[in-house]
């Protein structure tokens, strides 16, 4: 089997899906902007090759890495990052190269575009924020006439918080259109919950290997706009509704041999027409595997190897790994350069060392959203996982 993998140096721990699928026998055919000899060792282990490029939004020169690989090695069965930011790239070059195993050109907007993902989850019988694709000023009043404030207004193709608003005067929506950016924008009413995700490895037939949820802030938007701590946990369970509702999208969206990551709103507050506290409701779909080390919180929560278990969906179209009967939850607390906090790091490890499988820096281009310093622990229940996020971030 030939798999390009575009880009497997970043995030770093993707040399993880490298280093599964090599010793699955898979030849790992890498094309990546960072030069060879500056790549993790482990990485270079499990490549059996590597095409430099220092621009990998070069279609012309992607095109060329991908015909060299063709040339040398045969047919080539896999092109994947695993990355939200090349998912259309990815798509164009399995078109023009005849691979099968993913989402193709002429059908990736599905799953990118905001707007058009509502009709899916209908399809899948998962309530949804009510949407506006924004076009002027007048058409927005009257979309805010039907919802009330406040509003969100994003990107229709965005990754993240990045470029997110929310909305709550007449004032806010002027000064927003005063300076529209040139890029398609959707608003959606606004919801009130938490964000917990239903990450899953699908098989060809669109059918679960391994499951988990995840949850998050409700709103990653104000960390990055307002410089608040970020938090977050995988859980140990997963919640029969989330599991009902994450399996029914991905139904819904035809997904299939891929690493998911889909977002709903857990409401905190009941919303005519959607659902009552504790119900789930559709945010949006990522078709890749959750960002930051949430893939790594995974393995910790449920004592498993998701890069194992993703490695053999890819050759064998189905689970080995054995659900391990272990699970808690792995919890991340980051902070920032800018704040001052009560508890020192010495402090923090002396009281969670034991516990902690994760404790660095970050990239400086993941900061915005992750925070300066990362924590990230082991722990029995949500008691505990409270009492660890609220050491960490206590400030001054």
């Amino acid at each position: 089997m030939n798999f390009v993998f575009i880009s497997p140096h970043f995030p770093k721990h993707y040399w993880q899906f490298c280093d599964r699928l090599h010793k699955n026998g898979v030849n790992v055919l890498g094309i990546g902007d960072c030069p060879y000899d500056d790549l993790q060792e482990e990485l270079k282990g499990a490549l059996t090759e590597y095409y430099y490029l220092p621009h990998l939004d070069d279609y012309e020169q992607m095109l060329r890495a991908v015909a060299f690989f063709t040339f040398k090695y045969g047919k080539i069965d896999w092109i994947e990052s695993n990355n939200e930011f090349w998912l259309e790239q990815d798509a164009r070059l399995r078109t023009d190269f005849h691979v099968t195993t993913g989402e193709q050109a002429d059908n990736i907007q599905r799953i990118k575009n905001k707007s058009a993902m509502k009709a899916y989850y209908a399809k899948a019988g998962v309530p949804t924020a009510r949407l506006h694709k924004v076009t002027d000023e007048q058409a927005a009043r009257a979309f805010i006439a039907e919802v009330g404030y406040p509003v969100i207004v994003k990107p229709d193709v965005g990754v993240g918080a990045c470029d997110t608003y929310k909305l709550s005067s007449d004032t806010d929506l002027t000064a927003f259109f005063a300076k529209l950016p040139a890029v398609p924008y959707v608003m959606e009413e606004f919801i009130t919950g938490d964000i917990c995700s239903y990450d899953a490895i699908v098989n060809a037939e669109s059918e679960p290997l391994f499951e988990s949820m995840t949850v998050w802030p409700p709103s990653v938007m104000d960390i990055v706009l307002q410089q608040l701590d970020l938090s977050y946990y995988t859980a140990a369970e997963i919640p029969e509704a989330l599991r009902r509702a994450g399996r029914a999208t991905v139904k819904a969206f035809g997904v299939r041999s891929r690493f998911v990551h889909l977002e709903f709103f857990r409401l905190t507050k009941a919303k005519p027409g959607l659902g009552e506290v504790g119900d789930f409701v559709g945010l949006e779909v990522n078709m890749r595997p959750a960002g930051g080390y949430t893939p790594d919180m995974m393995n910790y929560a449920h004592s498993t190897d998701v890069y194992q278990i993703w490695a053999d969906m890819v050759t064998t179209n189905r689970r080995i790994l054995p659900d391990s009967g272990k699970h808690c939850c792995c919890v991340y607390a980051s902070r920032r350069d800018c704040h001052s906090y009560v508890h020192s790091h010495e402090e923090i490890m002396e009281r969670y060392g034991k516990d902690m499988v994760m404790c660095e820096r970050m990239p400086e281009m993941m900061v915005p959203q992750m925070g300066n310093q990362m924590y990230t622990v082991k722990l029995p229940d949500q008691a505990a996982t409270d009492a660890f996020i609220a050491f960490v971030q206590q400030q001054n």
